[in-house]
């Protein structure tokens, strides 16, 4: 019975295809907080997207529009950038008054920081990577 609980769950869990509603949707509400902090313009080079009852959970790397690469010592991060992973932005999003809200994110990190998280608690089973 258990089983069949956790299988429902992770089914749930899905990824929002290319070209969906969903999937903009997403990626516009990480944008602007991503843009002001590398300055924009940006287009996202998607690495993780997970979406299931209501919540959603991305991994995207930041770049100029047709791929051009974004220096991290050009931006707010210029201070912090040697001890970064890249600009590479994990966010986790809630769905709740007919749009996608930035909940929580996290630019560079060098670790798995929602793990033990109590926040992190609360989402569907494979929303998160590990």
């Amino acid at each position: 019975m258990a089983g069949s609980t956790l299988g429902g769950v992770a089914q749930s869990v899905y990824e929002p295809p290319r070209g969906s509603a969903e999937r903009r949707e997403i990626l516009d509400a990480v944008r602007p907080m991503v843009e002001a902090r590398v300055g924009p313009p940006v287009e996202f080079v998607v690495g993780w997207m997970r979406s299931g009852a209501g919540w959603a959970f991305v991994n995207v790397n930041p770049q100029r529009p047709g791929g051009g690469k974004i220096d991290p010592f050009l931006t707010t991060f210029a201070s912090q950038a040697e001890y970064m992973d890249g600009l590479s932005t994990y966010a986790l999003l809630r769905y709740q008054y007919n749009r996608w809200n930035l909940v929580d994110f996290v630019v560079g990190p060098t670790d798995v920081f929602w793990q033990g998280d109590p926040l992190y608690a609360q989402v569907p089973l494979g929303l998160t990577p590990y």
